[in-house]
């Protein structure tokens, strides 16, 4: 019993110095850190180009950016599991081919829906 806590301690001391440092940082800002803002402060200032924002300074993102995310989220998924898979292709046998041929399915699926959705279609993105 007590040499499989003792595995444990190096994980239990992570733990507890990533805890500490966390709370130190929090607890410097708060006490080294602006307490209110006045909005004369240079701080709230325009900057770069010197002039003052026009309109709201966030906007809606047509639904196309969050399309465009989750093909990039397919494209990385799928080279990441495809690199492993090709390494130990001939251990897991006929199992292991029918197991990507699911995979390849499901990513497939996700494809034809972004395509029906037209976020394969780049150059209608500059007309909205």
């Amino acid at each position: 019993m007590q040499s499989e806590l003792s595995d444990y301690l190096p994980l239990f001391v992570l733990l507890f110095l990533s805890s500490l440092v966390a709370g130190l940082v929090i607890l410097i800002s708060i006490v080294f850190g602006p307490k209110r803002r006045s909005k004369s402060s240079p701080k709230v200032a325009p900057y770069e180009s010197g002039m003052h924002a026009i309109g709201a300074g966030q906007r809606r993102f047509p639904v196309r950016f969050y399309l465009i995310a989750v093909l990039f989220i397919l494209f990385d998924i799928e080279v990441i599991f495809f690199y492993p898979w090709a390494v130990a292709f001939r251990q897991l046998g006929l199992f292991g081919f029918a197991e990507m041929l699911v995979f390849i399915g499901v990513l497939l699926v996700g494809y034809v829906w972004l395509w029906k959705k037209g976020a394969l279609e780049w150059e209608s993105m500059d007309k909205e």
